[in-house]
């Protein structure tokens, strides 16, 4: 296609004419970009330093600065494209559809992101804590926004759902600092029931790691058809609780086999 000078120069002159007219939109709207960058960051920074000293906790701290964040870079660029002269109207309008797309494709992740808030925000355990759920005795070692990580007794890693989590019945074994073993010693009705139980609350006693408060028990738990069973309950520390729940069976063992009183079948409970 050929192009004589007249055309050339009015196809100029009408560039540099629309360039005039929509200049002030381009300026004001990158001015607005520039100044929303920065004015984000600003606020993210001021957010973070409040939550970090009202102790909030880091999971729920990192989250809330990462959702207002993503959330003013959206509202600015929809105010940018809209001071370029672009109708926002049916972007807000596919915005909002994909939205819902999104919610009802992962109602499962919403929901283990809303236990994972419940957890966050009402703090049934914390991390370090050592709590039975969902079928798993363990220790806290992560609480994500979607699955809490765990670490079990025999060192195996465990990703359990916050939805399931914190809707379920949760033990937290940490939260009150000191744990109670409930054991149960059977011996033979022949046997000398005073010297039976003085003997098994000696041997409490006589354990460093046993709390003298609360106080150690033992008593008369049942009189069963072959046997009669004592309860032996010694409080300790949560860091003791392990040791002095295998000592106590150990030592109160040997205790009354030396004292000649003969031991029935006996059960557990922990």
């Amino acid at each position: 296609m050929n192009m004589n000078p007249d055309q050339l120069s009015n196809y100029v002159t009408k560039f540099i004419d629309v360039l005039v007219d929509y200049a002030p939109k381009l300026i004001s709207a990158f001015i607005i970009l520039f100044v929303g960058i920065y004015a984000i960051r600003l606020i993210n920074r001021i957010i973070t330093k409040v939550m970090v000293q009202r102790n909030l906790d880091p999971t729920l701290t990192k989250f809330l600065s990462d959702i207002l964040i993503w959330a003013l870079r959206i509202l600015l660029f929809v105010t940018f494209i809209s001071k370029l002269g672009i109708e926002t109207s049916s972007f807000v309008a596919i915005l909002g559809a994909m939205g819902l797309a999104v919610g009802l494709s992962l109602q499962g992740s919403l929901s283990n992101f809303a236990g994972g808030m419940l957890i966050i925000v009402f703090k049934p355990f914390k991390v370090g804590d050592t709590i039975e759920a969902q079928g798993v005795i363990a220790t806290v070692v992560e609480i994500q926004i979607f699955v809490t990580k765990m670490l079990t007794g025999n060192n195996q890693t465990v990703f359990v759902p916050n939805g399931a989590l914190s809707n379920g019945t949760i033990i937290n074994y940490s939260m009150q600092g000191e744990r109670k073993a409930d054991l149960t010693f059977s011996i033979s009705y022949d046997s000398d029931i005073k010297k039976a139980k003085e003997i098994l609350l000696d041997v409490l006693v006589k354990n460093p790691k046993v709390l003298k408060t609360p106080a150690p028990e033992v008593f008369v738990k049942n009189l069963s058809a072959s046997s009669i069973d004592f309860a032996v309950r010694p409080w300790a520390k949560n860091a003791n609780y392990g040791s002095v729940f295998s000592e106590t069976l150990e030592n109160c063992k040997l205790a009354l086999d030396e004292a000649g009183i003969s031991i029935q079948p006996y059960t557990i409970q922990k």
